[in-house]
């Protein structure tokens, strides 16, 4: 049975990798997808109509319902319109995959205004503003008496999360708001009926994670490809399905594991009465608890294991990507 039937689904950066795997799946669910890419390069340079088409084009020509636009998350009008073509289109929008994100990996010292901007205004810039929009629908149905279901899923990433990407804090740093935003509008939406969840895809091979260690390995030749863009569809579609009870989430997807993000947590800490703490005190207490080395964190990520050879390995990679222009 496809559960999706009937929903109207807008996926932006459908083009490729991972939201180009969402669309076809969700597609293939019999949801009806607006299919948004405005076909630029990683790095969010240049611009190709034909590639969010060419993804519609393969959902109608598979049997299914898609409609492509080309317009930028960036651009707050551009984002009111494509919500407006998934309504004129297909009759109502349910729900909202913001999937859009561009990457320019630099040292701090490197790193410009503008390059750090380009990538916050997408990946965090873009997930609101589309939400945004579509909340500002839902609003106008609920308002009318419409309580239909409806569903947001941001994509983060381990980067700004768990996995301490250096050379990535314009990524990280989007990343790791665009999970905490989720948390705050599935606060607010739930009044209108609406789920915001938020899936955090791991070791994926993606035009931007082709220069992470171990992604440029090739698929296995036969068995399941465990770093496919696919694998995260499945879980999106039951984000955004009337079935799921979800709100509020940060899922990790990497190969068939999916784990629960569990954010800023408290963890260990020091106290005593009043608030009259000397430096001496301070080293001697915040010195003893068990801090958690940044490397260790990084390799556990990559699923390395950090012997001091693995500790010198990693660092020299480091330093290389630091060092570059």
């Amino acid at each position: 049975m496809n559960d999706l039937q009937g929903r109207t689904v807008l996926v932006t950066g459908a083009g490729r990798g991972i939201g180009r795997a969402e669309a076809l799946h969700l597609a293939s669910l019999g949801a009806n997808v607006v299919v948004n890419d405005p076909g630029v390069d990683i790095d969010g340079d240049g611009g190709d109509a034909r590639v969010a088409e060419a993804v519609a084009a393969e959902i109608r020509d598979r049997g299914g319902r898609a409609v492509a636009d080309t317009g930028s998350v960036t651009d707050w009008a551009a984002a009111e319109r494509m919500v407006a073509l998934a309504v004129a289109e297909f009759g109502d929008l349910h729900a909202v995959v913001n999937n859009a994100a561009t990457e320019v990996n630099k040292g701090l010292e490197r790193l410009t205004e503008a390059e750090f901007d380009g990538v916050v205004a997408v990946k965090l810039k873009g997930a609101f503003a589309v939400s945004h929009w579509a909340a500002v629908h839902w609003r106008r149905r609920h308002d009318a008496g419409d309580r239909t279901d409806r569903a947001i899923v941001n994509t983060a990433s381990g980067s700004g999360l768990y996995n301490p990407l250096p050379t990535q804090s314009n990524y990280a740093a989007a990343n790791a708001a665009v999970a905490a935003m989720t948390t705050v509008h599935a606060l607010e939406l739930g009044r209108l009926g609406a789920r915001v969840n938020c899936v955090v895809p791991s070791m994926i091979r993606t035009r931007l994670t082709l220069g992470v260690p171990g992604m440029d390995d090739a698929p296995p030749a036969d068995g399941p490809d465990a770093k496919d863009p696919a694998v995260v569809a499945p879980l999106v579609s039951y984000l955004v399905g009337p079935h799921c009870t979800l709100t509020g989430q940060v899922l990790s997807v990497r190969g068939g594991a999916i784990t629960a993000l569990r954010g800023w947590e408290l963890g260990e800490g020091i106290e005593r009465d009043g608030a009259d703490w000397t430096q001496a005190d301070l080293a001697a207490r915040l010195g003893a608890l068990p801090w958690q080395d940044p490397f260790d964190r990084l390799a556990a990520s990559l699923g390395a294991a950090l012997g001091t050879q693995g500790r010198q390995a990693l660092e020299a990679m480091i330093s290389a990507q630091l060092d570059r222009a």
